[in-house]
Parts: structure tokens; C-alpha cells; sequence
């Protein structure tokens, strides 16, 4: 089969050039997936908690505990959706229910369901371009009221639901309505105000008349004991010139204020203030820092909105935007006198500041309102083990091509996970999920932190990455301390987020743990992790080898007590692409490293057996009636070049044409002109069937399973043929020498 046509086939449009081609796949994939960060969003407090699965606990007993049996609420939100497509979510009964998704009915529960609410139920629905209205209406009963609604796959598509209508706009959560005696006529739909579709809407959105006189601190912390708060904004100005910039305002409660961090004014009773500034032109950090004895009725501070409309030249806008709140401050406190953070320390969004309990962020002046960062971007700021391979690839190529910009992309990529990683943290403990880092923050296997902690480790070899090493710590103790293994020591999978995982070891496995184990050991000097990995190699072997083609199987499955026996093609590939990684560390005394090394020359041979006459090795290895695979493929060459170059391989030659051959066949087969990478296996699950990946486990476009791993096989066919043209300049000058 052919993925394009033979004219769009880069192999035809830059001939030879591997550098070229690499340059081509690497830009295309960072014009993609350019470097946007995190999205701030104002998080009502009063709304729904989500569980650790990501979905959301719409428990209706809880809000309404003295709605009647028979009433109903609505529970409304909306999603956004770059394309058309089908999302999977998951339901959980407490009532009965019904949903609609842009005003269609999709779903009705039925009588199991209801009486089961352990039961959850797969519900797939279909999403359009743009903005979609998801509304689920629950009849209450005397034995529960709601349900529990969401995602269907946390790990991949976390699906954060957003506030509907247009009063919260860009607000994350749902709405729900007063309990009704009958259902509604007409339903509430996106672009409504809550007015116009004739329901109240909760949780409430508005500070009442008596909280906005007690003061902006008061409001948001309370009066009841002595306290310190702080506000952050960012004061602008915009035009040059020699007048100062005037600040003008009063205050309840001690209050004191900073630009970049000098003190500006300070007073220890409440009044109004007047302070002039220089003007310079630019942005400033701008602090208010609030403090109360405690019992008194007011405390905050407003600053003269006039001069704060940029009327003479300046204004205030916020330190960072957050969706679904207008106010141009963020505040956190509250802090005991005398523990409170110093002005300059509060100036970030990646830190949980220290109250002596358990943490405090940012609050936005709304009733019951958080600041919290959401991960929105398909790639970019994502931790998942496919983009660690991917990264890698883009980190390999930055450096051996001179490319510092795609180096700083994925530093930059790896460091936005990590300074988030303590807060991320404290999210999930605090709201249930986090916002970010879904599975950085929620690790329960190898496969959410091992590939990309490696990859990290890599980045980490070029400078210290913002909060790197405490996430890489981290890794290391989960890997160490909590992996599942069995009585041998060996990796395998009990729990996890999916029922097919459980009871199982997959040769994937090999390469989420083994490349972090290696370069944590090389960090740490701590040999002791070198071994687990050599460990696992042999381990996985005993279970997984299949000696009579030299290849792998791709699941044990303990349950049935024997191998599946499928060779898959991308499982085989990271077996011999970590164990290459491996042996590139491991030291060449190692009592254990003439095994691997044995070992990877068998598995090297039994590869070389079934590449195609295309160049390509295929999904199922032994099966040539299977699509041509790029991503086993790229690691099939990745792990010859290197062999060939470290001269691990005994007969080179027949390898150098394996790369050759293999190289060429992706270069005419799998990728295109403009840097577009096919034939990539999707994520699998695994099967006793070869049908199930021949038939059922089709290829992904631009899958980041593949395309890192494209780059890394091109890096290192690249370096081989530099490689082999020294050496032959050098045979030649010898031979010219002796003549």
C-alpha cells in the first residue's frame, strides 16, 4: 500500500540530504504545535468537584438537599472542539438522566443504570467545530439525585468543561439550575444570558451589596482573624514623558504598596493615599500588601478607576489574563503576620505559597473564585509518553544540526511541566483533578512518567530546567518505590487507569522505565539504578522472548499465565531501542553487559530476517500482509546505525544496508514533502490475535509515536554515514602514506 502518491514523497524533492529532511519534519512539527503556554481560568468554588478519573461528581443531593422526588435540574456546560469529531465519555447514575448535546437528545438513562450507580456507562457523542452545548437534566428520587459525568480517557483527553452562556464567559465548570417542577420547554443553549433563558443559574456569580462595601480583602479572606493578603497587577504605561504617574485610592486595614518590589507607600491605618512615581516607560510588577488585626468589619483597598483607564498615559492590567474574570488584580493570602511571603517572592504563577497549612494560589474578586491554569494545547506544555520520544528526537536534532531554537522549544516545552509539577500537585489534592499535568500529577504507571523523564534528563544535560530535578526525584522514587513487579523484581502492570492493563507485562514497558533508570543513575552516581534496568532487560526476556525467531512477544498476560506470542512491531522496536540506549551508559566492565550485548545482537538478527523489500518493517513483524509501519521501522535503524557505529554489530555490512534500505523506504513511503510522517501505528492495546493489530489497529497521521523516532533514525543514520566517510578518508590518506 502507499500512504501518498510517489510524487509527494520527500525522497523526491531533497535528495540525499538527511539533514534537510530532518529539518523539514522537525519545522513542520513546531509550526504545528507552536509554544503557547497554559490558559488561567477563574474556577467557582461552589461548582462541582472533579474525582480522579477527571470526571465531574454532579452530586445534586448535595446543592439542593430539600428538592422534592420528581423535581428536576439541569446541569449545563459547553465544549470546544477544533474539528468534527466523536468524544468518549463516561456516566455514573445516582437519578435518572437525560442528555443533550446541542439541543439534540443523545442519551436517556434506563432502569439498570439507575439502580446501579456503580455502573458506568460508555457514552459517545458528536462534537462539531466550535462551541458545543453539553446539558444533563436529572429527576431527583428518594434514594440519589445526579450523577457523575465526563471524560471517558483522563489520560489523553482530560476534557475540561466550561460555564455556558454569556455572564461566565471562560469560566471552568458547570452551571446548574434551581430544582423545577417540570421540565423545561425550550432548552438553554451557548449565547444565552442566564436571563434570557428564564432559569436561575448556580453557583452565584455576584458579591452582594454588603461584601462589596466590606472591601476587597474582606470579601475574598474573611475579617475574622489577623491576617496579611496580597494583590498583584501590572502597571503599565504607555506613553513616555517627564509627569509622574499618580496613584490614587483608599484603603481599609493596614495597606502597603510596591513597584517591582520597593516600597512605595506604607501605612498602618486605614485612609486614602496618593502616591506620585516616576514615570517610566514599560511594565511594572505592582503590589498591594493588605494586613488586619482581626474582628474589624473592613479591609481592602480600591485605587481611583479614572486614573486607572490609561487616560494619562498608564494603566493596570493583569499579571496574567484569566478567562471568566475582568478584574485587572489577583490576590492570595491569607498569611499569620509575620510568615507571609515577601512582595517580590509572589510575583509567579508556578509557586503554592506557604499559609502554615496546606497552600494557598490566586483568587479572583468573585465569590468563591479560584485562578487556575488549564493545559488546552493537543502537544505543546502536554507530559505523555509519546511526546517524550518526540522531544527527544527534536532535542537530538537541535544539537546536531546547530539548531538552538528547537533545542530552546523543547526545553521550554519540558520546563513549563516541570515548574508547574509542585503545583500541579497541590491542584489535583486540592480540586480533585489538576488543571495541568494530568498525568505528571496523577502517576500510576510507567508509561506517565518514564519515557519522558528521560527525555528530561537529556534536556537537563544542556542546563537546569526550572523545577527538573524534583520532578526527575520524583520519577525516580515512583519507578523504585511503587511500580507494580513481580517476586523476580520485574515490572508489570496490576492497577492503572485501564481494565485491559491489569495483571499484564508489556514489552513497551522496557522502554518507559530502562532510558530514565540509566541517565538518573548517570545524574546521581547511584549505580544501583543502572542494575534495575539491566534487570529488567533480562527479566522481560525470560517472559517475553521468542527464541525460535529471535524477536519478542508483546504481552504477558499473568491472568492466562502465557505470552500473547504477536510480535507487534512498535513493541519489538522500543526493546531494541531502549536496549541500545542502555547499552550507550551502561560501562564497558559492567559484569552484565557481554548478556545484553548478546542479547541485543540476537534480537538484531532476528529484525534483520523480516524487513520488508520495501525497506519497512511491517505492524506485525512475521506477517507481511500487515501495513508497513514507520515507527518499529525508524527504531529498527535508529539501534543498527548506532550499533554500527559503536561497533557492537559482527557483520556490519549486512546492517549498513539495512539502514540504507530502510532510511530510503521511509523517505519514499512515510514521509512527505512538506515533513508530514504516515504509517504510524495509534496506541494499542494488545490482543492473543494477530488480526486485532494487522485489521483493527490502524496508523495515526503525524502520530507522536513516530515522529521523534523518525528524527532519531535519521540523526543516526546521519552520524553513521559521517562516521563511515571519515573513516574511509582516513584508510585512504594510510593507504597513500604506505604507497
Amino acid at each position: 500500500m502507499r500512504y501518498f502518491h510517489e510524487n509527494e514523497a520527500i525522497a523526491g524533492k531533497v535528495y540525499q540530504s538527511i539533514p534537510d529532511i530532518l529539518t523539514t519534519v522537525a519545522q513542520r512539527y513546531i509550526g504545528d504545535h507552536p509554544k503557547h503556554s497554559f490558559l488561567f481560568r477563574a474556577y467557582h468554588r461552589g461548582g462541582f468537584r472533579r474525582l480522579g478519573d477527571y470526571r465531574y461528581d454532579l452530586n445534586l443531593d448535595d446543592k439542593w438537599s430539600e428538592a422534592r422526588a420528581g423535581q428536576y435540574v439541569y446541569v449545563w456546560g459547553k465544549l470546544w472542539s477544533q474539528q468534527e469529531a466523536t468524544l468518549n465519555t463516561g456516566l455514573n447514575c445516582y437519578s435518572p438522566v437525560t442528555i443533550y448535546v446541542n439541543g439534540e437528545e443523545i442519551f436517556k438513562s434506563e432502569l439498570l443504570q439507575e439502580l446501579f450507580p456503580e455502573r458506568r456507562t460508555q457514552i459517545p457523542i458528536s462534537v462539531k467545530y466550535g462551541w458545543n452545548d453539553v446539558l444533563l437534566c436529572f429527576v431527583k428520587t428518594e434514594v440519589g439525585f445526579g450523577g457523575i459525568y465526563g471524560t471517558a480517557s483522563f489520560k489523553n483527553f482530560p476534557l475540561h468543561f466550561l460555564t455556558p452562556g454569556v455572564d461566565r464567559q471562560g469560566q471552568e465548570g458547570w452551571l446548574y439550575s434551581e430544582p423545577l417542577d417540570e421540565p423545561v420547554t425550550s432548552l438553554p443553549r451557548d449565547g444565552m444570558t442566564e436571563e434570557e433563558t428564564e432559569l436561575s443559574w448556580y453557583p452565584r456569580r455576584e458579591w452582594t451589596e454588603e461584601e462589596q462595601d466590606a472591601g476587597s480583602f474582606a470579601r475574598i479572606y474573611g475579617t475574622d482573624q489577623a491576617a496579611v493578603s496580597y494583590a498583584w497587577t501590572k502597571l503599565d504605561v504607555t506613553l513616555p514623558g517627564s509627569s509622574p504617574v499618580v496613584l490614587e485610592g483608599q484603603h481599609a486595614g493596614a495597606l502597603s504598596l510596591y513597584v517591582d518590589g520597593k516600597e512605595v507607600y506604607s501605612a498602618r491605618k486605614s485612609g486614602d493615599f496618593r502616591v506620585e512615581l516616576p514615570r517610566r516607560y514599560g511594565s511594572s510588577d505592582l503590589v498591594a500588601r493588605g494586613e488586619i488585626k482581626g474582628g474589624e468589619s473592613r479591609w481592602g483597598f480600591t485605587l481611583d478607576s479614572a486614573k486607572a483607564s490609561g487616560s494619562e498615559g498608564w494603566r493596570l492590567r493583569p499579571p496574567h489574563p484569566v478567562a471568566g474574570s475582568s478584574d485587572v488584580w489577583l490576590y492570595t493570602g491569607r498569611f499569620a503576620p509575620g510568615s507571609e511571603p515577601v512582595p517580590t517572592d509572589i510575583t509567579v504563577t508556578d509557586t503554592v505559597f506557604d499559609d502554615g497549612s496546606k497552600g494557598v494560589y490566586w483568587h479572583a474578586d468573585q465569590p468563591e473564585t479560584s485562578v487556575r491554569p488549564y493545559l488546552e494545547n493537543t502537544h505543546y506544555g502536554k507530559w505523555n509518553y509519546p511526546l517524550g520520544v518526540t522531544l527527544l528526537g527534536l532535542l537530538r536534532i537541535g544539537q546536531e544540526l546547530g539548531r538552538d531554537d528547537v533545542v530552546q522549544y523543547v526545553r521550554d516545552h519540558i520546563g513549563l511541566s516541570t515548574s508547574f509539577d509542585r503545583y500541579g500537585l497541590w491542584d489535583r489534592e486540592t480540586y480533585g483533578a489538576a488543571g495541568i499535568n494530568n498525568q505528571l500529577s496523577a502517576i500510576d504507571s510507567l508509561d506517565d512518567c518514564g519515557s519522558f523523564g528521560s527525555t528530561l534528563l537529556a534536556a537537563m544535560e544542556l542546563g537546569d530546567i526550572r523545577g527538573g530535578r524534583d520532578t526527575a526525584d520524583r520519577i525516580a522514587s515512583y519507578i523504585t518505590d511503587e511500580q507494580e513487579r513481580l517476586e523476580d523484581g520485574a515490572f508489570n502492570r496490576v492497577r492503572g487507569s485501564g481494565e485491559m492493563r491489569h495483571e499484564t507485562m508489556w514489552c513497551d514497558d522496557l522502554y518507559m522505565s530502562t532510558p530514565f533508570l540509566m541517565r538518573y543513575g548517570q545524574l546521581t552516581g547511584n549505580t544501583a539504578y543502572w542494575d534495575d534496568a539491566v534487570n529488567q532487560f533480562l527479566l522481560f526476556r525470560k517472559y517475553l522472548y521468542l527464541p525460535e525467531q529471535q524477536i519478542m512477544s508483546h504481552v504477558y498476560d499473568f491472568v492466562r499465565g502465557r505470552a500473547t506470542g504477536i510480535p507487534w512491531g512498535r513493541g519489538n522496536g522500543w526493546v531494541l531501542f531502549s536496549l541500545t540506549e542502555l547499552l550507550s551508559i551502561l560501562p564497558e566492565d559492567h559484569a552484565r553487559r557481554s548478556e545484553l550485548l548478546s542479547f541485543y545482537r540476537e534480537l538484531c538478527q532476528g529484525y534483520l530476517a523480516l524487513q520488508g523489500e520495501n525497506g519497512l518493517w511491517h505492524q506485525v513483524l512475521n506477517r507481511p500482509d500487515s501495513y508497513e509501519e514507520t515507527s518499529c521501522t525508524s527504531m529498527f535503524i535508529y539501534a543498527y546505525a548506532r550499533g554500527i557505529r559503536e561497533g557492537w554489530l559482527e557483520t556490519p555490512a549486512l546492517y549498513l544496508e539495512a539502514v540504507r534500505k530502510g532510511w530510503e523506504g521511509l523517505t519514499r513511503l512515510s514521509i512527505d514533502h512538506e515533513g508530514n510522517v504516515y504509517g504510524v501505528c495509534r496506541g494499542s492495546g494488545y490482543s492473543f490475535t494477530a488480526l486485532y493489530y494487522r485489521d483493527d489497529l490502524g496508523w495515526v497521521l503525524n502520530d507522536t509515536h513516530g515522529i521523534g523516532i523518525v528524527l532519531l533514525a535519521g540523526i543516526e543514520a546521519h552520524k553513521m554515514n559521517q562516521q563511515l566517510s571519515q573513516m574511509n578518508v582516513a584508510e585512504q590518506e594510510d593507504t597513500m602514506q604506505k604507497a
